[in-house]
């Protein structure tokens, strides 16, 4: 196994599952760029307080700019010494890609294009990049395999990222790059984005206010604590070299319906839910469940924490925050 790169460039430094991945790096002496353009999809303050969370290491530098800037991104790998890239960045959200589909196409598409091709062109042969459990598109049958057929995309978030895995494809058999597409089941845990259903669910129950309830209560999903996840990240940079183009599910494995997750929350705060119920929402799927055999054979990738304890530590993290706002 070559030795595992040490000067990398970390886009969507800023998010959920990118500062929990700095740290990581960063925890084990590694030197960490990160580019993010702190948009407002979310409120960026909460971005900024991530970066804060890890301004104070002299291996971390961080930069607030755009992945679709060519000329940046090539001179970011060119000054740090790049040798690896795990590009995180993206718009997200199912629905507001429905809203403003070609904004998605652009940032998540092209933006994935214009770093691969700067990764080409300065030499820096290993790319990790986050692709998503949505490119299964609608399923019943479980679990989902990296071998099954993509689904038909349900939004153009799924497209987004069904297209990023095939450019990068393309870019490993073109140019000889090790490029991994690791397709992510709903992270939860300390710094979620506030959008996410459990951070929604807990702040609503925690104001006394109802809970968007959408459907039956029988959408299942694959909750994968962030640890795990950058876990899985990490393993597939120091991994992944000699090998070409790959594709793993990092997930937990495990499905946990809407209205058993409400129920776990209603007993981790101790407070009855209110739902507002309303109809399933467009682009939505009924069930994301990981089949992470793969992953485990080839990246020694093993989820390791229930959502009884992730929930716990997501529960100590959101209670120390409310404190010191």
């Amino acid at each position: 196994m070559s030795a595992a790169p040490q000067n990398i460039l970390l886009t969507g430094a800023a998010g959920f599952i990118g500062s929990h991945a700095a740290e990581r790096l960063l925890g084990e002496g590694r030197r960490v760029v990160g580019l993010d353009d702190l948009d407002p999809y979310y409120d960026p303050q909460i971005k900024r307080e991530n970066v804060g969370l890890l301004s104070g290491s002299p291996n971390f530098s961080f930069v607030e700019g755009d992945i679709r800037d060519a000329e940046l991104v090539s001179s970011l790998l060119a000054e740090h010494s790049i040798d690896a890239v795990i590009h995180l960045a993206a718009r997200a959200g199912v629905r507001n890609s429905i809203a403003s589909p070609a904004l998605y196409v652009d940032v998540n598409v092209r933006g994935t294009a214009v770093l691969l091709e700067a990764a080409r062109q300065r030499e820096v042969t290993s790319f990790v990049q986050a692709s998503s459990s949505s490119v299964y598109g609608a399923r019943r049958d479980a679990p989902f395999r990296e071998t099954d057929a993509l689904g038909p995309a349900r939004s153009p978030y799924a497209s987004s990222k069904q297209c990023a895995e095939s450019i990068g494809r393309c870019f490993a058999e073109l140019h000889g790059m090790d490029v991994t597409s690791l397709r992510l089941f709903n992270a939860y845990g300390p710094r979620q984005r506030p959008d996410m259903a459990i951070h929604k669910f807990s702040a609503r129950m925690l104001d006394g206010e109802a809970l968007p309830f959408y459907g039956d209560g029988s959408m299942r999903r694959d909750h994968t604590f962030v640890a795990d996840i950058v876990d899985g990240i990490v393993r597939a940079v120091d991994r992944c070299a000699g090998r070409g183009y790959r594709v793993y599910n990092l997930g937990n494995s495990e499905t946990v319906s809407l209205s058993e997750l409400v129920a776990a929350l209603e007993a981790l705060w101790g407070i009855e839910a209110t739902l507002d119920r309303m109809p399933d929402q467009p682009g939505d799927v009924p069930l994301t469940c990981a089949d992470v055999t793969l992953a485990g054979d080839e990246l020694g990738y093993v989820p390791n924490t229930d959502l009884r304890a992730g929930l716990a530590l997501f529960r100590e993290w959101l209670l120390a925050k409310s404190v010191a706002d």
